[in-house]
């Protein structure tokens, strides 16, 4: 298997000179604040987005998990037929999804249950493991999630994470995770890529969480703090 590799990578103006491979079965958490390209670098893996210079190498199946954006409340199309199209565009292209094949998707996320729903219809938190039933029905070889979290309650956010720690556990899918805040994938994070407005950084979570290296990627003095098992960044 081919693993996700940036090789001198750029996407000017955003970040430059990135070596990077996410191994199979890893899980990275990107970081960084707004403005940064932390969802260019996903875009870039999914072909959407062209480098400046370097190159990149993707594995064949890829699985994407988009930011949260509510369905259209009139849209006329089931769970079950979204989930089937979205394989049919990946490595089934041109062919029907076989039933069991969609089932086995929602049953992974805790989504049977939604298979005759229209998406419309649905809650937030029921649309988005919707989208990750889509974005895992390919059997990715690595899953991109740009801030995945965004609108779940705790109990829903903690769903999210068990079943991406599990998913990699298990098929050895490398996960790229971009969110704000690293607290909730804490535990299951090997390593993180801080994208900062001076640079970018590569390591495991105590190597790149500490004072010196964010003040030097911001350009200015960043205190990291550890409160109740928890990192705060102030």
């Amino acid at each position: 298997m081919t693993p996700l590799t940036f090789t001198g990578a750029a996407v000017d103006p955003l970040w430059r000179d990135l070596d990077l491979t996410v191994q199979p079965g890893e899980f990275l958490t990107v970081l960084g604040p707004n403005g940064v390209g932390k969802s260019t670098l996903l875009n870039v893996a999914l072909g959407t987005r062209h480098l400046s210079r370097g190159t990149v190498e993707v594995p064949d199946r890829v699985g994407y998990i988009p930011q949260q954006r509510m369905f259209d409340p009139d849209l006329p199309v089931r769970v079950r037929d979204l989930v089937g199209l979205a394989i049919g565009h990946g490595v089934l292209s041109g062919r029907r999804p076989s039933r069991f094949v969609v089932n086995a998707a929602l049953d992974e996320v805790g989504a049977a249950g939604l298979a005759e729903r229209r998406v419309g219809t649905l809650s937030g938190g029921q649309q988005q493991r919707v989208r990750q039933a889509q974005a895992l029905a390919g059997d990715p070889q690595v899953l991109l999630c740009d801030e995945p979290l965004l609108s779940l309650d705790l109990r829903a956010q903690r769903d999210t994470v068990d079943l991406l720690d599990r998913r990699r556990r298990e098929r050895d899918t490398a996960v790229v995770f971009v969110t704000h805040s690293i607290n909730p994938v804490l535990d299951v994070t090997d390593r993180v890529l801080y994208l900062g407005p001076d640079g970018h950084v590569t390591g495991t979570v105590g190597e790149v969480m500490t004072t010196e290296v964010l003040s030097d990627l911001y350009g200015t003095r960043v205190e990291v703090a550890t409160v109740n098992g928890k990192l705060v960044v102030v």
